[in-house]
């Protein structure tokens, strides 16, 4: 169930100089964008686009994320599928019940992604079950000062 009219109301944000920056979301929600293939369901090459009529979610996937949705959170797919997969990833995300905001396409392929953004930013790997997230403190990679 793409939602795009329940986005939080979005706070402007400025800068010491008193100009404005990009806006933040309301304290306690959270923008989630998740992956699709071998994240919510089994993994889809998109060489073979046409095993989305056939592969299931992960029931646990489908709780979790439509429970963050109800909280309000922002939900935002995220893919390596190219627009040409748009119709066929919709119709999937729908017949399945998820409810989403938005879908972002042409993630780049082949793993090994290095996030760098001038915003917080959190990374959860996914490793074969959703669950509730909890906070634990690891070693991350930063910029040198």
């Amino acid at each position: 169930m793409k939602d795009n009219n329940t986005l939080p109301g979005l706070e402007a944000t400025f800068n010491e100089k008193g100009e404005t920056v990009s806006p933040k979301l309301p304290e306690g929600t959270k923008n989630f964008l998740i992956d699709i293939d071998g994240t919510v369901c089994d993994d889809v090459p998109n060489e073979e686009p046409e095993r989305m009529g056939t592969v299931l979610p992960y029931p646990d996937a489908l709780k979790i994320l439509n429970k963050w949705f109800e909280e309000g959170h922002i939900i935002t797919f995220f893919t390596s599928r190219t627009e040409e997969h748009r119709n066929v990833t919709e119709t999937w995300l729908l017949k399945h019940g998820f409810k989403y905001h938005a879908i972002l396409f042409g993630k780049p392929r082949g793993g090994n992604y290095h996030w760098i953004d001038n915003h917080i930013v959190k990374a959860t790997r996914f490793k074969g079950k959703f669950t509730d997230l909890v906070i634990k403190k690891e070693e991350i990679e930063v910029f040198k000062s």
